[in-house]
């Protein structure tokens, strides 16, 4: 828990790291906003699903976390289709939002199995 409440967290600094380098301008403002919102829900949320109360507690937290992430990969994909990509690299970003991704729902996947094992 502890390698990704620190991945989270960084996930969502890198992303932030990256929405400084872009120009400012009418266009990119909206996207870095979207960004930098849903990439911090990331490692907010995650921190959050650490403190859950319960099992349940604990999935609702996590499928924020999943859809945050979503959303990110989405954004930074958006920056992907402009010249933002040739100066930075977003694949490294991508990958590791796709990483967190998949570790989310697997972590879903097994509560979830564990829960309908217990009922």
């Amino acid at each position: 828990m502890k390698d990704l409440k620190i991945r989270t967290q960084n996930f969502s600094f890198e992303c932030w790291e990256l929405c400084k380098l872009i120009p400012k301008s009418r266009e990119f403002d909206a996207w870095v906003r979207q960004l930098i919102r849903s990439s911090s829900s990331v490692g907010a949320n995650y921190r959050a699903a650490c403190r859950a109360k319960s099992d349940k507690d604990f999935i609702n937290k996590l499928k924020i976390v999943e859809e945050e992430l979503d959303e990110s990969m989405f954004w930074l994909e958006m920056f992907q289709k402009t010249e933002i990509n040739e100066k930075n690299n977003l694949n490294v970003l991508l990958k590791e939002a796709n990483e967190l991704l998949a570790i989310t729902v697997s972590s879903i996947m097994t509560v979830r199995k564990r829960l309908n094992q217990i009922s």
